[in-house]
């Protein structure tokens, strides 16, 4: 029986070894393990890549989104809106600032937030929005970033799952005030263990963010506020800038898999394929389709060797952490409608031709 694993990181790993030898062996050398001149450079090539002025590496996507908000001034009172079909870091940031989550539903055919019913949302204490770039998707940002700013509200992206992503020729995360990033292995720029930044044209921002990942040090043992431990280590900074540079042909090579994946299951009525919105240039870090019979077909290609994900089976609104909010279901229908029927297929840049044919092959043979 043929395999084809959900995600490979060994056939990357295989492509870049002796480079990534070579830069973990400079940080050992140099004894730069946390922060330091790797991390430093690494910023300044992220930040490059985004086209913007600044960039804070963080210790994950998930203290990117929190000490983001925290700089920007929400907490305690505020509210901070967003979508219920994302992980719950964009929920879980949001709350550990202090603020409340606010949902509002999304688009049917991008899955990203629903700019018409944005403005609804809105109350006195709103201080902020964050779209989520969905599975290498940005959300439409014209819209939102007008709406916010008829209101006087900040623009956090959450690009946690969109490296290398555009929106009508701009970089995701440059659109807002600031953009971050998730660098967990499994992202289309993952670490090789856990990493986020945070990318603004903001100077003071960043500075902010750069002092409270560093327990609200100036400098050494000068506290200028109460901060936090959400620094980025050197290995990660090394590890990152070799592989930033294979980013762009990474991204192309999802966006040809996702192509063929396409091409081969366009007829099949059973299944919906994601859509490249007219604005967006999608990197595909999930090739995402739906399907009524959703559990059923993963088991079915679970037999045949075929490893498929479900992103996310049960929006955030319903998750037991959130329930205190007593959101009932039904209240957000397309963002629940997608819970119960994405299946994520195998997408990774080194997936050959003959594996995604396979994965069609035996997807037709379960629903014809």
């Amino acid at each position: 029986m043929k395999t084809v694993p959900f995600l490979d990181l060994s056939a990357q790993y295989a492509t870049i070894r002796k480079e990534i030898e070579t830069s973990l062996e400079e940080v050992f050398n140099s004894a730069s393990f946390v922060g330091g001149p790797f991390v430093e450079s690494f910023e300044k090539e992220f930040a490059i890549f985004c086209d913007c002025g600044y960039a804070a590496g963080t210790s994950n996507g998930t203290s990117a989104l929190w000490m983001t908000l925290l700089s920007l001034g929400i907490g305690p009172g505020d509210e901070v809106i967003t979508v219920p079909n994302t992980f719950i870091a964009t929920a879980e940031a949001i709350t550990y600032s202090g603020a409340r989550p606010v949902f509002v539903d999304v688009e049917e055919r991008s899955h990203t937030m629903n700019p018409a019913l944005l403005e609804k949302a809105i109350t006195l204490k709103t201080k902020a929005v964050i779209p989520v770039h969905l599975f290498g998707q940005p959300a439409d940002m014209d819209p939102i970033m007008e709406i916010a700013r008829n209101h006087g509200l900040f623009v956090v992206e959450d690009a946690c799952q969109a490296h290398g992503a555009q929106y009508k020729g701009k970089a995701a995360g440059s659109i807002g005030d600031a953009g971050c990033f998730s660098f967990y292995p499994g992202k289309n720029l993952g670490a090789y263990g856990e990493a986020g930044a945070v990318v603004t044209n903001n100077p003071e921002l960043a500075e902010k963010i750069k002092i409270l990942r560093d327990h609200g040090q100036s400098r050494k043992y000068y506290h200028k506020v109460i901060g936090w431990n959400g620094r980025m280590d050197g290995l990660q900074g090394a590890v990152l800038s070799v592989k930033l540079k294979y980013l762009p042909a990474w991204n192309e090579a999802r966006r040809k898999n996702a192509a063929l994946y396409s091409n081969l299951l366009m007829d099949v009525k059973e299944i919906t394929l994601p859509t490249e919105m007219d604005y967006a240039r999608h990197v595909y870090h999930l090739y995402a389709i739906r399907t009524h019979n959703r559990d059923d077909l993963k088991g079915y290609l679970a037999e045949r060797g075929i490893e498929c994900g479900i992103h996310y089976p049960v929006p955030v609104h319903l998750q037991e952490a959130y329930r205190h909010f007593g959101i009932l279901k039904g209240t957000f229908p397309v963002a629940e409608k997608c819970a119960e029927e994405f299946l994520s297929l195998p997408m990774y840049p080194e997936l050959t031709r003959e594996q995604i044919g396979y994965v069609a092959t035996e997807l037709r043979n379960k629903l014809r």
